[in-house]
């Protein structure tokens, strides 16, 4: 007899509306989290607001994680990871491991929703100093000082009276096999420069970019709110290196708008990072046998235009193990993993 249950490996935002949705169209489902507390990225990341409504990212996901637990049907299994997975769709026999000891249980279907790691800048290259000067930040380290209202310059715990965020690190960069565009950074740095000005309104605050991509509606509710509202400033350019001067931090490239060279002291630099498939992403679909694209996020049947069925039958994928993704993108496809997952195992119950 197939089992009804459904496996969500992952509780980030797209892990909790999977094992939400899955849950109240009246499956049971075991959800895998390998960190101590649900949330996924927004809370082992601290982050502050949410980019549509500038709403506290802990509240948000306090209600997924509540409406997901509500439902009575959603198993969460913290500190634990799936190890092994045999047998084939509607007959899974799924394995998690939690310290030390290791639990087999059955599944119909299984929801992949491991999502994304952000770019080490230094990782590849020293260009940006990241290693060696601490008021180089990524904006994942921004997001923990502005949550907690302490968006100070990191070597003196001073307000900062000039920050600079540098786009497109580690994203759309050849030479280091990152093509693609994160989709988020622009409208997150943007978000991130109000919250600035909001926190240390005497601060001036100055974005590089190569091209700003405002995706959806973020054109309206973040980029011109920022130049308006808060004066941030935007400067068409390329960022080549980083120095230190005095105990300041003097950015050097080109402002490609005017065709000059460009040399600016900051007290702090926020290099916004892109997102690449976390080390969960990548192990889980080495477990499961899924291909992955050359970047190493799971592959879908994008020929039939889904963006959720792999090519294991009864496995399903959503959010950013697929590639870039926002929180919009993400509920919407772990919805409709839900829904193809639960509506899958309703099928073959028929066919028993």
């Amino acid at each position: 007899m197939p089992s009804d249950r459904v496996v969500v490996i992952g509780a980030g935002p797209a892990g909790l509306e999977a094992a939400r949705l899955a849950a109240e169209l009246g499956s049971d489902v075991t959800l895998v989290e390998k960190h101590d507390s649900p949330g996924g990225m927004p809370i082992q990341a601290n982050y502050a607001a949410l980019t549509h409504g500038f709403r506290p990212a802990a509240a948000a996901m306090g209600e997924m994680i509540e409406a997901a637990m509500g439902t009575g049907r959603v198993d969460l299994r913290l500190g634990s990871e799936v190890t092994a997975v045999e047998g084939s769709a509607g007959d899974f026999a799924v394995t998690i491991g939690s310290n030390g000891s290791a639990e087999r249980i059955d599944a119909g279907a299984i929801i992949l929703a491991t999502g994304f790691q952000h770019f080490d800048p230094g990782r590849e290259t020293q260009q940006y100093q990241y290693y060696e000067f601490p008021d180089v930040i990524t904006i994942a380290d921004a997001e923990s000082m502005l949550s907690a209202h302490e968006f100070v310059v990191p070597s003196t715990g001073q307000p900062p009276k000039r920050v600079a965020f540098i786009q497109c690190v580690g994203s759309r960069d050849r030479q280091i096999g990152n093509e693609y565009c994160s989709k988020v950074c622009c409208g997150i740095s943007s978000k991130q420069a109000i919250e600035v000005r909001q926190q240390v309104p005497d601060a001036r605050v100055f974005i590089f970019y190569i091209d700003m991509r405002m995706y959806g509606y973020w054109e309206n509710e973040i980029y011109w709110p920022a130049q308006e509202q808060h004066k941030v400033n935007y400067v068409k350019g390329i960022v080549t290196e980083i120095l230190s001067k005095g105990g300041r931090l003097v950015v050097r490239g080109e402002d490609t708008t005017m065709g000059r060279p460009m040399e600016v002291t900051m007290d702090v630099v926020v290099l916004a990072v892109g997102m690449e498939p976390s080390q969960g992403t990548r192990r889980m679909a080495e477990v499961l046998g899924l291909p992955t694209n050359k970047y190493g996020f799971v592959e879908t049947d994008h020929d039939r235009l889904d963006t959720v069925t792999t090519t294991v039958p009864g496995v399903y994928v959503a959010g950013a193990a697929t590639g870039p993704s926002d929180l919009d993108d993400s509920i919407s496809a772990a919805g409709a993993a839900a829904a193809k997952a639960v509506a899958f195992l309703r099928n073959a119950e028929v066919l028993v």
